[in-house]
Formats: structure tokens, C-alpha cells, sequence
């Protein structure tokens, strides 16, 4: 059974982050310019949050906010579930789908680890899927 920490020996634990005195328009021009649908939010080196472009559709646009006056920690989400590393992808999947929500912290001894998305347990199940068929190609043949 895969767990987070094999996510996190692929893509590294880096994450882009911003802190919560951060104008929204900043944020969204990193995302824009990383191609990234998040980014974390840390405080005096303290992982607080994270601002996703939910939350900017639905905090900003929808209520009519200024994107150049509006900082993040008024908008940023504050109350996702944390994980760490050997929680299974399983779990970390049931989660997300449960919440409705698309990302995890991944935190351990108080310390922002790194950060699980949704298309990261995807390319991990397909990628696991497309083993697990060729395993069984070469078993059929052998």
C-alpha cells in the first residue's frame, strides 16, 4: 500500500507559498506564472493556510472584493485536515472526498512537510495501475 511519503520522494517537498500580508493579486500572478492552482501560506515560518483558486472564486469574485486590497488571510483556508507521511493514499483520497476539498498538508512534529493534491493521487494511481498491468502482461507471457 503506497503512502504519502512516496508522493513526496517523487515530487519533493517544496511548495511555493506566500504570507498571509499578501495582497491576492500577488498570489495569483505566482500561480499564474508556476501554472499552480494553490499556494501555502506561511507565517513567520509557520504554515497557516492555503489559498486555492476556490477560494478566490468563491471569497472574491462572488462577494464583489478587491483583488488589490484584499489580503490573503481574509480569504486563505485555515481548517484543512493534516496528514503526514505514512498516511496511505487510500486514506488520503477518502479524505479529500469526503471534505470535498483538493489538497492535504502533509505535517509532522509541527512542520509543514510538504503538500498532497488530488492530481498527485491521481498520477500515482494511474501510474500504479499502468505497473500493475504490465506486471500481469509478463506474468500472462512467462
Amino acid at each position: 500500500m503506497k503512502k504519502v511519503i512516496d508522493i513526496l520522494a517523487q515530487k519533493g517537498s517544496y511548495v511555493v507559498s506566500v504570507s498571509p500580508e499578501s495582497k491576492i493579486i500577488s498570489a495569483l500572478q505566482i500561480m499564474q506564472e508556476k501554472n499552480i492552482g494553490s499556494v501555502v501560506v506561511i507565517d513567520q515560518g509557520k504554515y497557516v493556510g492555503i489559498l486555492t483558486e476556490r477560494d478566490y472564486a468563491r471569497k472574491v469574485v462572488l462577494l464583489d472584493k478587491n483583488s488589490s486590497d484584499t489580503s490573503v488571510a481574509e480569504i486563505m483556508t485555515k481548517d484543512l485536515p493534516w496528514i503526514d507521511r505514512t498516511t496511505s493514499l487510500e486514506t488520503c483520497m477518502m479524505i479529500m472526498s469526503e471534505k470535498n476539498i483538493r489538497y492535504l498538508p502533509v505535517v509532522e512534529d509541527g512542520e509543514l512537510m510538504g503538500i498532497i493534491s488530488i492530481n498527485d493521487l491521481i498520477r500515482s494511481t494511474i501510474k500504479n495501475h499502468l505497473e500493475t498491468i504490465e506486471h500481469l502482461k509478463n506474468y500472462i507471457q512467462a
